[in-house]
């Protein structure tokens, strides 16, 4: 029984039978002392509470070993416990573990056992209504229709090569084996993979004729469907960020089959420098500086195939992925020592706001035309600028300068003011008084703004 300072708590049993439980503070869970006690005219041994009776009715005890629930519930550390019938079980910390384990087994299978009204089923990005193909297409198979049947989805394997500010068409055609009879209600969706850290990007996703885009794609993009079962992705004015790969996904139900196309616009990888000199740029500042030269950052896979075809450059830059390399074709001490292979170096994954480097650009082949402007003297900045804007053009960035040098063969030996305040000139057959034997695109620098020694180049687009 209860000494002076407690009060039993009673547990009434299933038929109103009462349990007296002793509730001690400097009684062990797993401990106390085992006391008889009398019960509806009965006497009864103790349990020492390491367990809770279930059914005292009955007369036997079904042990739970759930004492530190009951801990809980009660506020207080339990001390014994009373149930008529229940023999005294030895106290054990097996008994708990056992309890806890069971515990997690009906948490886990108790929401199996209840009812549940489920809602619509989401997968892939779509939410089903169960009743699209579920019923009968005119075939006579219903929803077991792609038993024996397998989805097809076809996409070209080479990679797409356009320019900046085109339209293309990323081509995507799906097919059943065999043949089916009657056409199915399938989803199509488009999305950009993710690449050199960028997350995903969904572009397009369709049922039928009705059809969502998302994002920056939204006014640029449709469903080509002309022909049966073709699904292809048309984009109109491509920008630099386009580029990359894409993944055309047909749902039919709850099966589903894809395919790759991987989108690279014409472009040039061009180094570019602070005009406050070398090693100025984190990261922030070198995605700015390329974007405002018409260009974006330069991904690895651009600076290695810009070293394939002849990039030496001795600068480390910043690339997409925040890594910093440089390309050397010809070994030398300033750059690496002479004893290394040819081949892109790297510094490896740099602090973006911390460390300072120059950086690589890209720049895509161009809806429009860059020239030297024939001017009868030299131009400041200013001036060169006016005398653009009057000859209907405006004054050429640099990513536009390298890739009229790279695509449209611009060759020219006079130098011209830009838009970043540098003067440069292209060269693309080396001759006498033109500077280095190596074709390329010819830096000055950033003169004095104010100084009369150089002509400007222009861009007027198409």
């Amino acid at each position: 029984m209860a000494t002076p300072r407690e009060e039993p708590r009673l547990l009434r049993g299933q038929d109103g039978n009462s349990a007296a439980l002793g509730l001690s503070p400097a009684t062990s869970p797993l401990g106390g002392r085992r006391q008889p006690v009398t019960v509806s005219g009965r006497r009864c041994p103790a349990l020492t509470l390491g367990s809770a009776c279930a059914s005292c009715s009955s007369g036997v005890a079904i042990e739970l070993a759930l004492a530190p629930l009951l801990q809980r519930c009660l506020g207080r550390r339990a001390g014994n416990a009373v149930c008529p019938g229940a023999p005294a079980w030895p106290r054990s910390p097996w008994h708990e573990e056992m309890g806890l384990m069971l515990l997690v087994l009906l948490l886990l299978v108790l929401p199996l056992l209840l009812p549940v009204t489920y809602g619509l089923p989401f997968y892939n990005g779509f939410y089903y209504s169960n009743s699209a193909n579920d019923q009968n297409a005119g075939n006579g198979h219903g929803k077991d229709l792609l038993n024996g049947v397998k989805l097809v989805v076809e996409t070209p394997e080479e990679t797409l090569f356009t320019y900046q500010g085109a339209s293309v068409i990323l081509p995507c055609r799906y097919r059943y084996e065999p043949a089916l009879v009657s056409p199915r209600h399938v989803r199509i969706k488009w999305w950009k993979l993710s690449e050199n850290g960028a997350p995903e990007k969904d572009v397009l996703v369709a049922i039928g004729l009705r059809h969502r885009t998302f994002g920056d794609y939204q006014g640029r993009v449709h469903l080509r469907q002309d022909k049966e079962y073709d699904v292809s992705l048309e984009i109109q004015d491509l920008r630099l960020e386009d580029y990359g790969r894409y993944r055309c996904e047909v749902i039919d139900g709850l099966e589903d089959e894809s395919g790759l196309v991987e989108l690279e616009l014409r472009g040039v990888v061009f180094p570019y420098q602070s005009p406050q000199g070398r090693y100025q740029l984190n990261f922030h500042e070198g995605q700015q500086v390329c974007a405002e030269q018409g260009a974006v950052v330069a991904s690895f896979e651009q600076l290695f195939r810009a070293w394939e075809e002849g990039l030496d450059w001795c600068n480390a830059g910043w690339l997409q992925d925040a890594t910093v390399r440089y390309p050397i074709m010809l070994p030398r001490q300033p750059c690496g020592g002479p004893g290394l292979a040819p081949g892109v170096r790297s510094y490896g994954p740099r602090h973006r706001r911390l460390h300072r480097y120059d950086v690589f650009c890209f720049a895509t082949a161009l809806k429009g035309r860059v020239y030297y402007l024939e001017h009868p003297e030299k131009l400041t900045l200013t001036e060169a600028r006016e005398a653009c804007q009057e000859d209907g053009a405006t004054i050429a960035k640099v990513g536009q300068l390298f890739a009229a040098w790279r695509f449209q063969g611009l060759d020219r030996c006079d130098a011209g003011w830009l838009a970043d305040g540098s003067a440069r000139y292209p060269v693309v057959h080396p001759h006498p008084n033109c500077g280095p034997p190596e074709p390329g695109v010819r830096s000055f620098g950033f003169p004095d703004p104010q100084s009369r020694l150089y002509g400007v180049y222009c861009y007027r687009r198409h």
